[in-house]
């Protein structure tokens, strides 16, 4: 009796061996976890959800209750009826990288990670990769096996979010160029919603961020439905109208085969500012020799005359301020292959390199994915357009390129960009994606792609009278959630109106130059506004940078204000905004800086009305403190530069 009872025991142990152990992954430092839970009582078949948490002074808190998990095959499902077979051994993930240009030029990718292995009812298998970072967690889905094409026909992964929980949304639009709307309780509204999405859990100072990763073309571009249930968001594929119908909806997949990351960035609101684990899961670099890759300031005629590169006198005259401010770029936009009033292309493009600047140049994305007629439209539709138009480019001095109107996340589309970006690296072009997607982490694998629009900058003042109401507060709320995914071409700092006129004070413009990160930052206003500066913005223009060696959240909250710090080399740039209607102060204090330094502080911040700066000295060190007031609106910047 005894011998059957021990054999009853171990059969039980070996019946449920995910059981013996909690399948619990923690972060490095040990403060926040991802947890794999049954839904069925604890036996290893069914249904399975994992469980997100941070722990804080000895105290657990759950940061996402339930995340849903699951796949549908073409020819089969991986999702109610999966059984558990084994969990690897926790693994120590850890690579260094530099890159040339983002918020921190040394990133570190650090984690732990456990690799989970399931079997459906027809012994097909599927893994889940679960990692634990310090500043989040990921999960991606494995198909292991070694042939097969299928479709997938849907991601099954949601987001259980209770209704308490404070969320900034943009609802979802194929530019990605919407309004953030802050929701929670009886507020929370049922739509698609676009990435990323910033969440604040209950009153506490836990915050996440949704978003994905590694994305590339085995897969589509998701986004987050919770039009069934509001508390529920669900991965979903794009829409097949998208892109005027082009292309399929749903991705097919060969195997073996990963789905990109899903990315939920967790911890205070400086843990997110300063995350860039985005990148730092994604492929690294497939570019050998990047010296050629050089961040800058980019002089951008666009937003003042909307027809500027049309004009060549126009295009002349940028370039002149490109070189007076030594930016080392100017853009050619739309209608430069309509050029007249003294010039074309080629003149134009000669006059730039006289002046020492670099020309970037527009295209239309082109094919029957967007509806936009304007040219060039099929230059860089195919690669063997693409390889002759970056052989011309490149024999004409072009050092890059911006191409606009993609309008879809379909896989193939997906697929187009990549394409894009492998050709113009051989040519050694710099990218930038206009009309587009969000980051996915590509600027790791392609340095060579500087920024991405996917935001709604600048420009919209150029579209109705509803951005000049709006600027102030959605400048504060991408600093936490837009730009934390990787670079975001607003088109900021402008001084001067466009079609409808600025609310924000000079220093509020001012500050976007360092609260705004992109690799390529496109000045946007018309010379006037940069010349008549008083000397000593100009000269903080002149040499603000816009790559950087690290970036630090000092104090904000979005839709309110932002003040952020970022470094290169040995100083500091510290841009602050308010978004509202009333003056406020800020204390602003230097714990990041080097023990034992003195810095020589230069402060241009508000002056007596929306138009004016006053400019202030001092010498601080870590221990000191500055009191700043912005006006409503306002904004402010800081250099701080060792003085020994």
């Amino acid at each position: 009796m005894k011998k059957l009872n021990i054999i009853l025991i171990l059969s039980v142990i070996n019946i449920f061996p995910v059981f013996s152990q909690k399948n619990i992954v923690r972060s490095p430092n040990q403060k926040i976890s991802v947890e794999l839970i049954s839904q069925h009582n604890n036996t290893n078949m069914g249904e399975w959800y994992l469980k997100a948490s941070s722990t804080s002074e000895g105290k657990n808190v759950v940061i996402i209750p339930r995340i849903d998990l699951g796949l549908i095959r073409s020819d089969q499902k991986f999702s109610d009826k999966l059984k558990f077979l084994k969990a690897s051994k926790q693994k120590f993930i850890t690579d260094r990288y530099t890159s040339i240009h983002g918020k921190r030029a040394i990133c570190s990718n650090s984690a732990n990670e456990v690799i989970v292995s399931f079997e459906n009812p027809n012994k097909s298998k599927l893994n889940i990769i679960l990692r634990a970072y310090n500043d989040g967690i990921i999960f991606r889905y494995e198909f292991p096996e070694k042939k097969g094409s299928f479709v997938i026909k849907d991601e099954l992964t949601s987001y259980i979010i209770p209704r308490e929980t404070k969320r900034w949304m943009e609802k979802w639009n194929t530019a990605n160029e919407g309004l953030y709307s802050v929701m929670s309780k009886d507020k929370v509204q049922k739509q698609e919603w676009g990435y990323p999405a910033l969440f604040q859990q209950g009153d506490s100072s836990y915050w996440y961020l949704l978003h994905e990763a590694d994305l590339n073309q085995s897969y589509c571009g998701t986004k987050l439905s919770n039009k069934e249930d509001s508390a529920r968001y669900k991965l979903t594929f794009p829409n097949p109208r998208d892109g005027r119908g082009i292309g399929s909806s749903t991705p097919t997949i060969a195997l073996p085969w990963k789905s990109p990351w899903r990315v939920i960035i967790i911890g205070s609101l400086s843990d997110i500012v300063g995350s860039t684990l985005v990148d730092d899961v994604s492929e690294p670099s497939k570019i050998k020799n990047p010296k050629w890759i050089k961040p800058g300031v980019v002089s951008w005629n666009y937003w003042s005359s909307n027809h500027g590169t049309k004009d060549y006198k126009i295009v002349t005259d940028f370039a002149d301020l490109a070189a007076e401010m030594n930016w080392p770029y100017t853009l050619l936009d739309w209608e430069w292959d309509a050029m007249t009033n003294g010039g074309n292309v080629e003149d134009a493009t000669k006059y730039i390199l006289s002046k020492g600047v670099k020309p970037l140049i527009w295209y239309n994305s082109g094919g029957n994915h967007t509806w936009v007629s304007s040219t060039p439209k099929d230059r860089m539709l195919t690669h063997q357009n693409r390889v002759e138009e970056f052989s011309k480019l490149r024999k004409m001095g072009f050092v890059g390129v911006k191409i606009d109107f993609f309008e879809s996340e379909k896989q193939d589309m997906i697929k187009y960009y990549i394409d894009i970006l492998e050709d113009a690296a051989k040519f050694e072009m710099m990218v930038y994606f206009h009309g587009c997607l969000v980051p996915r982490g590509w600027a790791r694998t392609y340095p060579n792609l500087m920024t991405y629009e996917g935001v709604r900058g600048a420009e919209w003042y150029n579209n109705g009278p509803e951005f000049t109401l709006e600027a102030s507060e959605h400048n504060t709320i991408l600093p936490f959630t837009r730009n934390v995914v990787g670079a975001m071409d607003y088109t900021p700092t402008t001084f001067t109106n466009s079609q409808f006129p600025h609310l924000t004070s000079y220093g509020h413009e001012l500050a976007l130059s360092i609260v705004f990160e992109s690799g390529l930052q496109h000045f946007a206003d018309r010379p006037d506004g940069y010349l008549m500066l008083p000397d000593v913005v100009k000269s903080f223009l002149k040499s603000v940078p816009n790559a950087w060696d690290d970036t630090r959240l000092i104090d904000g909250y979005p839709g309110e204000d932002a003040v952020i710090a970022r470094r290169k080399g040995t100083s500091w740039y510290i841009g602050g905004i308010n978004a509202e209607i009333k003056e406020k102060q800020q204390n602003v204090k230097f714990p990041f800086l080097q023990n034992g330094i003195k810095y020589k502080c230069t402060l241009i911040a508000d002056g007596k009305h929306d138009k004016d700066f006053e400019v202030r000295y001092y010498e601080v060190d870590m221990s000191s403190a500055i009191d700043v007031k912005l006006l409503r609106r306002g904004g402010f910047v800081m250099t701080l530069v060792p003085t020994n």
